[in-house]
């Protein structure tokens, strides 16, 4: 018969891999036109969805899958703080990010702490998994979170701050997800060989491109607008 846990991990697969497609859609495609949008709305659904669903995973086996649990609130925090920094000006919205952030800081603790304590480890793992992977999604995490202190702390957010933001912390989740589906464990679905190949990091390159890419053309200063000549004396004979 099958078990709970069975159930979520059905769930939490089938999210991530709509997360995945989707979000290969909207980071394509042209930003704020109605295929970027839609495509968005149900990333940031199914992402959500799926990380929440994958922290519980990890929670209910936390001997296995610790790790899961900080990587799925990780998630669910990003998109969620991703969402809300291009409405970071509604009222009452600035409220809801700055508890998001918080959650955020205290699960980035968690990562650096579990990370310090596998360190100390005979073998450097804690509940199968490496210090250098807690101490990557930490790093992801404080990156979210020097955006979290930028956004709750400034008097006046700009349009492309905003939209930096969002760009940054929707790529980071889109990152995630995409690793967990061709590098984590989503890759045991995949040939041996194609597994050795080191095919399976381009999605997660692509990404981390396509993002750098996106966040230049937001952050670039806009070119200086030539002034307009001047009409000369001979000019008004035409």
């Amino acid at each position: 018969m099958p078990t709970p846990d069975l159930f979520i991990l059905v769930a939490h697969v089938a999210l991530g891999t709509l997360a995945v497609a989707v979000g290969a859609i909207a980071l394509g495609s042209r930003k704020g036109r109605r295929v970027h949008v839609g495509a968005g709305r149900v990333f940031a659904l199914s992402m959500g969805a799926s990380s929440l669903l994958g922290a519980l995973l990890g929670a209910l086996n936390y001997q296995t899958l610790w790790i899961t649990f900080h990587a799925g609130i990780l998630g669910a925090t990003l998109v969620t703080s991703g969402v809300l920094a291009v409405r970071i000006r509604a009222p009452g919205v600035k409220r809801v990010f700055t508890a998001i952030a918080g959650l955020n800081a205290l699960n980035a603790a968690g990562l650096f702490l579990a990370g310090w304590h596998a360190s100390t480890l005979p073998e450097a793992h804690l509940f199968g998994f490496a210090a250098e992977d807690y101490f990557f999604l930490f790093g992801m995490a404080a990156i979210a979170g020097l955006g979290d202190l930028r956004m709750t702390l400034g008097t006046h957010v700009s349009e492309r701050l905003r939209i930096a933001q969002h760009l940054l912390r929707m790529c980071i989740g889109f990152f995630i997800a995409a690793g967990s589906a061709f590098t984590g464990p989503g890759a045991t679905v995949f040939p041996e060989a194609l597994r050795n190949s080191g095919l399976l990091s381009l999605p997660e390159l692509t990404i981390v491109l396509l993002m750098l890419f996106w966040l230049w053309k937001t952050l670039r200063r806009p070119r200086p607008v030539a002034a307009t000549p001047q009409a000369g004396p001979c000019a008004e004979g035409h």
